[in-house]
């Protein structure tokens, strides 16, 4: 497969899974699978293609987001909880994201962690559709603090690739009591600090492959990568609030689980 069109597809990829409670991270670990492409060559493709979706996270919600931050000039109380409850559910990942970097590493090595993580999230997915009554919405900034402290920690499973990081704060936040569009929209603002620091921490501690155009895999692969997250992830997010709050997660929960299994059994088995 010629660099060009792997750059496409992943950027698609990730776009397209990142916000979805499907794992991002874990569809590209199956791609490399998959496809049999270098991942050593597209370990930085793949962090830096993430901004693309951060940026359409941005672009989406331009507006609120520069109306929070004129807010927060002004010391307006809605936009100073609004950062705040960010700032807070982003801190738990911060710290056990740095040390459990190591674990982290590996589990990302081991394709057969992400097929049992789809499955498990899946089913687990499907039970608290059933069981948990999501809340009102009542927008990020009015989510209380100790809900906040808690999607937080509930991120942190998205440490297990396969888990989902969207999926793990949405379904973490609706077992608390929040709305299904709030919970979303919390997930989407969540993600701008967290992928953020992850990207961060991933390039300063490679930062010659960064420089050198991403090791074998050059800028234009990048920026063709980046493109393609950035248009992609614009189309899914406004799509998933609305279908989610209108119909709920069973059918991802039955993707996770048939995509799950595939992989469980293709790698076992090959």
């Amino acid at each position: 497969m010629g660099e060009i069109i792997t750059a496409i597809l992943l950027g698609i990829l990730e776009g397209l899974t990142e916000f979805l409670p499907v794992s991002s991270t874990g569809h590209l670990i199956l791609a490399t699978e998959l496809f049999g492409y270098d991942a050593a060559q597209w370990a930085q493709f793949n962090v830096v293609i993430q901004l693309g979706a951060i940026l359409a996270v941005v672009v989406t919600y331009f507006r609120y987001l520069w109306g929070m931050a004129m807010g927060l000039l002004r010391w307006e109380p809605v936009a100073v909880r609004f950062v705040r409850n960010l700032l807070i559910a982003f801190m738990p990942a911060a710290v056990i994201g740095l040390l459990v970097k190591d674990q982290i590493d590996t589990m990302l090595e081991t394709p057969l962690v992400v097929g049992w993580a789809l499955v498990i999230g899946g089913i687990a997915m499907l039970g608290l559709e059933r069981t948990v009554k999501p809340g009102a919405d009542t927008g990020v900034a009015d989510v209380p603090l100790a809900k906040v402290v808690g999607i937080g920690f509930v991120q942190c499973l998205a440490m297990i690739p396969g888990t989902s990081r969207s999926g793990a704060t949405i379904l973490g936040a609706l077992a608390m009591g929040v709305g299904r569009k709030t919970a979303a929209e919390f997930s989407f603002f969540l993600a701008i600090p967290t992928m953020l620091g992850a990207a961060t921490v991933k390039i300063l501690s490679e930062p010659e492959k960064l420089l050198a155009g991403g090791g074998l895999i050059g800028w234009s692969e990048i920026a063709i990568g980046l493109a393609a997250a950035f248009l992609t992830a614009l189309v899914v997010i406004r799509a998933f609030v609305t279908y989610v709050s209108r119909f709920g997660f069973a059918p991802f929960a039955w993707y996770r689980i048939v995509i799950g299994s595939a992989a469980i059994a293709w790698l076992l088995l090959r």
